[in-house]
This record gives C-alpha cells, structure tokens and sequence, in this order.
C-alpha cells in the first residue's frame, strides 16, 4: 500500500511532470508552426495560451510548495489541480475534431489521475484540520 507520504511526492511530481509538459508541448507547437490559429483567430489563442502558460507555472509552483510543505502548499496544488482538470476537460475536444483519439485517451488518463490526486488532496486537508496540524 502506498503511504501518505509517497502520495503527496507523487502529487507533486505529477504536478511539476505535467506543469512542464505543458510548456514543452506548446514551445514544441511554436517552434514548428504547429499553432495555425495564430493566423485565423489570434486573440482567442492568446488567450488560451495565457491560461495554459497560467496554469502551467501553478503547477509547477504548486507542486514544489505541497512538496516542500509550504503554509499554502496543498491549496496552491488544489488551485492547479483545478485549473488542470478544466482544461483537461476542454482541451481533447480540438484533438478530436482532428480525428487524433490518441491525445483525447492520454488526456483522459490525465484527467483521471489529477482527479483522483484533487481528491487525495482533500481528504488529506480535511485530516489535517481535524488534527489542528494545518501550517
């Protein structure tokens, strides 16, 4: 059985791994003019870029703060785990409009893992009020 802490490294890595990811996908995108929307619609994909890149440097904050065990370490992943999950949510729908399922499946996975990971994180909050443990 994995114990608690194992979860809150995993949490945190799992958030750093994805907050990263997110950038190197979209630096990726860029530098291979991969970002057609650019040209077609501008300001809408700035904006989206904006709370992908938004989200990502949460992420990383976020699971750096719960791994060092920050004051606002676990809300701060909360929040990013939140943002993440929305646009987990949003996000496959261009991918599979483009006919590519295999992104929608591995942002299924995402979405499954973050959930589960913002589920742990409450339960894990809740204990830690319960015991008037909270930093």
């Amino acid at each position: 059985m994995v114990n608690k802490l194992n979860i809150k490294n995993i949490a945190s890595a799992y958030s750093i791994f994805i907050g990263l990811s997110m950038f190197g996908m979209w630096s990726m995108f860029w530098i291979t003019g991969n970002i057609p929307e650019l040209e077609t619609e501008p300001i809408r994909i700035v904006m989206h870029l904006a709370a992908e890149f938004v989200t990502a440097v949460l992420l990383i904050v976020g699971g750096i703060a719960l791994l060092r065990g920050w004051r606002y370490g676990i809300n701060l992943f909360q929040v990013s785990m939140g943002m993440l999950i929305y646009t987990l949510i949003q996000s496959p729908g261009y991918f599979a409009e483009q006919g590519e399922f295999v992104f929608v499946v591995m942002f299924a996975i995402f979405f499954l893992i973050a959930f589960m990971l913002l589920v742990w994180s409450f339960k894990k909050l809740e204990k830690l009020k319960i015991c008037g443990k909270e930093k």
